[in-house]
């Protein structure tokens, strides 16, 4: 048997041929470009995304016999060993298979020795935070001073368990998942390579279902040219992956556009036919509707691949992000449903049952809506007339009272200079200084400090530096803090006047001898 495997067969031998982690590959090429080399390094990150890929080209790197240089040659012997895994000089541990303090001590023995063969020994320890903690202590002082003809390569998936110790001797470098986009790119080119007909809807799936992995990638595109046998078809690799078919998909968004109850669960039943993992089923139908809110927001760029043959425009923006919203929060829930189908069948009822309520001046409500948000209770009729009043207590004020008290309650000031922003009023203002008043016995508020945090606040809010001045005086505008002490005097004179003359109420008084006081709760002044 002589077949490889196409993550071994098509790993990259030069940084050239890598497929994204720019960030890192600049900083190494550079580095060997200048001769400014570190005794050790720390490549960090998620499964399959390069990190001993990397390491293992440095080392041809630093070890070819071309020189040192950031394109090895590949083709001396030096190179060829390493790609082959049996150059002397390049020691690979597995960490998470000796982890004991006596493995690390042995390896260490024979750091003080020159190379066999190349220009330096290099150690290149996989998964290093799964040594132990007293490993980590007998590598420390070998890690921060080598001899000068060893290099430490280090990689892990996980580099918050190392000690700071080790992070702090290492040039740390973390490598980042890869885009769909880059997976797809770099299947098309194997597959083209190895002769094999595919449909770009298929890599698109194989991308994605490898979670920014190249290396999960490639063992799932081994698995999909046995599994299909010929050409990667779309649907052969929806089969493999366990993919629900986009036709129910975009039959179930065309039951809730056209709010069909009965359609929308005969749909969801025949879905259920085919065995679906029903989490998946709400991560594609969450990928199908962050599509078409793409679509909505900007139609003239975006590509329609993934829209399942529905049309953005059937749907309106609000729906879309209700429904991603009831889907997310569904997915987290589904848990807890007494079986996954019936968990599903919920989200989907609730996405049928609800909708965006418009905010719009002398818009209907949708009947629902209207049910869900109004209480079935006219005896609070007189009480929801609140915010119409208190609007025209402030329309009462002045304006620049009024401004100035809208200024206030976006500065999000807390304590003393709260207080002291909410008792003042503004006595000038131009586009480089705004004067304020503050009432003689509110003096106690004002200190450097306190004026110092609200002038930052006020600097903040209009995006430019201003100064700000406070005087002690008397004035008559009103204050922010008078205004909200007129709003809540008035909504408790509402609730009292409401509250008395409830029916119930009048009995109780009458029956009684009963009486209405008038009291605050505390902490609900405003």
């Amino acid at each position: 048997m002589t077949h490889q495997v196409l993550a071994r067969r098509w790993r990259p031998r030069t940084f050239d041929q890598m497929v994204g982690q720019t960030h890192v590959l600049r900083a190494l090429v550079n580095a060997l470009k200048q001769q400014r080399l570190h005794h050790a390094y720390l490549f960090s990150g998620t499964r399959g995304v390069g990190k001993t890929t990397i390491a293992r080209i440095l080392a041809k790197c630093l070890n070819c016999e071309q020189g040192i240089s950031a394109e090895p040659c590949d083709q001396c012997q030096t190179c060829v060993e390493i790609n082959k895994g049996c150059f002397v000089d390049l020691i690979e541990v597995d960490a998470a298979s000796r982890t004991k303090v006596e493995d690390t001590r042995e390896l260490l023995d024979n750091v003080q020795y020159l190379p066999t063969r190349g220009r330096f020994k290099i150690y290149l320890i996989d998964e290093v935070h799964m040594l132990s903690g007293h490993s980590f202590n007998a590598l420390l002082k070998t890690l921060e001073e080598p001899p000068q003809h060893v290099k430490f390569l280090l990689a892990t998936t996980d580099p918050q368990k190392l000690p700071v110790t080790v992070l702090s001797r290492c040039l740390q470098f973390h490598l980042k998942s890869l885009s769909p986009t880059l997976i797809t790119q770099q299947l098309k080119h194997i597959l083209q390579q190895e002769k094999i007909d595919f449909e770009d809807a298929a890599l698109s799936q194989l991308a994605l279902a490898a979670k920014g992995s190249m290396r999960d990638a490639l063992s799932l595109l081994d698995q999909a040219i046995a599994f299909a046998d010929g050409v990667l078809t779309s649907q052969e690799i929806a089969a493999m992956l366990g993919n629900i078919e986009q036709h129910y998909l975009g039959e179930m968004m065309l039951a809730l556009a056209a709010k069909d109850g009965h359609q929308l669960l005969a749909v969801v039943r025949g879905l259920a036919e085919q065995s679906p993992d029903f989490y998946q089923v709400l991560d594609e139908l969450l990928s199908l509707l962050h599509h078409l809110a793409l679509a909505q927001a900007v139609p003239d760029t975006y590509r329609h691949d993934h829209l399942a043959d529905l049309d953005p425009q059937q749907f309106s923006r609000e729906d879309i992000q209700l429904y991603y919203q009831i889907a997310l929060i569904g997915k987290r829930d589904l848990a807890y449903a007494v079986d996954p189908q019936a968990g599903f069948e919920m989200v989907m009822l609730r996405m049928l049952a609800f909708q965006p309520a418009t905010m719009a001046v002398g818009a209907k409500k949708s009947p629902a809506v209207t049910q869900q948000a109004v209480p079935d209770n006219t005896k609070l009729n007189s009480a929801t007339q609140a915010p119409a009043q208190s609007n025209q207590a402030i329309a009462k004020a002045s304006t620049k009272a009024t401004a100035w008290s809208e200024i206030v309650d976006q500065l999000q000031l807390t304590g003393l200079t709260h207080a002291l922003a909410c008792n003042c009023v503004v006595k000038k203002q131009d586009e480089q200084m705004m004067q304020l008043s503050l009432a003689p016995q509110h003096a106690a508020l004002l200190s450097a400090g306190q004026q110092q945090k609200l002038n930052q606040a006020v600097n903040k809010y209009f995006n430019k530096s201003m100064k700000l001045s406070i005087d002690v005086e008397k004035f008559e505008a009103t204050t922010p803090a008078q205004i909200k002490q007129q709003q809540a005097n008035e909504r408790q004179e509402q609730a009292y006047h409401a509250i008395s003359q409830d029916k119930q109420v009048q009995d109780l008084v009458s029956t009684f001898g009963a009486a209405v006081q008038q009291v605050t709760v505390p902490g609900q002044e405003r």
